[in-house]
């Protein structure tokens, strides 16, 4: 609990920035805001239209590995703490199945819920990098990539200046 209390800010703090990011921008194309929220509001959705297909396999496949960790963790977070809580309700009759003494319970139950933390912060992670993926190709889909790499300036006294730089790779 100590680690989600921690990054909870953090990522509260980011979701505001890309939403300020997202609408405080005065000449923005309806197309990179629409990419961006179909890809919050469906993960890979965004991926799709910016027609970038193969990187949905790798978003769902780490969702899908921060969830089964999550689930994982969590289960083991309860197994551990219900066997403490058999250990140290002060019944005779309670038998502890688990072979391991309180404080060897207390060290488990605090791994398995930092790492079930750590998971659902992944999660998190994966979820907001999905996100500003779809957003910043969302914005490159239009760049130019040749191999004529440009300048033109004109001044307002019809003199040009021309400033051109080629690049052969």
């Amino acid at each position: 609990m100590k680690l989600s209390n921690y990054f909870n800010l953090k990522i509260i703090i980011v979701v505001c920035c890309m939403l300020q990011n997202l609408y405080g921008q005065q000449n923005y194309n309806d197309n990179i805001k629409k990419h961006t929220l179909f890809s919050a509001a469906v993960p890979g959705l965004g991926q799709v239209y910016n027609k970038k297909y193969w990187k949905v396999p790798i978003i769902y496949a780490g969702i899908g590995g921060t969830i089964y960790s999550y689930i994982y963790n969590n289960q083991k977070y309860k197994e551990y703490q219900s066997a403490y809580n058999a250990a140290t309700d002060d019944n005779p009759k309670t038998i502890n199945f688990s072979g391991y003494n309180t404080t060897n319970l207390i060290t488990l139950q605090d791994y398995y819920r930092d790492s079930r933390d750590l998971s659902g912060f992944f999660l998190a992670l994966i979820y907001l990098l999905n996100i500003i993926d779809a957003s910043v190709d969302a914005h490159l889909i239009n760049y130019n990539l040749n191999d004529n790499l440009s300048l033109y300036l004109n001044s307002k006294n019809q003199e040009i200046i021309n400033l051109s730089l080629k690049i052969d790779l």
